[in-house]
């Protein structure tokens, strides 16, 4: 890659990464302020954990749409349908792969996050956790549709999956500590 290209898909990414930020941002704000608005509020610990792994739900549907488009591209094409033990494989199947580890990676850090975030709010402010959800499942659909334009088709779809998370587990971190 050209430096000149090289800047131009930074400033790509940078616009995106920005774009998904801020989205996150107001996305997060919205549901702090709801409030118990339009969730049950609970003080009970295991209801607050039943409705995050409900929620989570879609988080791990996200990771199973990514694995049956590896399967189903593998299967439908003969230089793919010996798996990994292919002696080569499709330019479709190595982008599916990418997008599965990336979701897993995502998934894998979203899960606990979401669990132990549910486990300290405050009960009035459950909705954080459905924001959460709603952002991961849109990341991760944006993430895919980008990802064959590069660094910078991708960036808003993984900001929008990896910045909700990191901010999901500071605020539980720091939520951790002044309990």
């Amino acid at each position: 890659m050209a430096p000149g290209d090289l800047a131009r898909e930074q400033r790509g990414v940078a616009r995106h990464s920005f774009a998904a930020a801020a989205v996150t941002a107001l996305v997060l704000w919205l549901a702090w302020g709801a409030g118990d608005a339009w969730m049950a509020r609970t003080d009970d610990l295991a209801v607050r954990l039943a409705l995050a792994l409900r929620l989570d739900l879609a988080v791990l549907l996200c990771l199973g749409v990514a694995i049956g488009r590896v399967a189903t591209q593998r299967f439908l094409s003969a230089e793919d349908i010996g798996g990994s033990a292919s002696p080569s494989e499709s330019p479709a199947v190595r982008r599916s792969r990418a997008i599965l580890q990336n979701t897993l990676e995502q998934v894998v850090l979203a899960l606990p996050t979401h669990m132990a975030l549910a486990s300290l709010l405050p009960p009035d402010r459950m909705a954080v956790l459905a924001a959460l959800v709603l952002l991961f499942v849109a990341g991760r659909i944006a993430f895919a549709i980008g990802y064959a334009r590069g660094a910078a088709g991708r960036a808003f779809g993984f900001g929008l999956t990896a910045y909700p998370t990191a901010a999901a587990l500071a605020g539980a971190a720091l939520l951790a500590l002044t309990a």
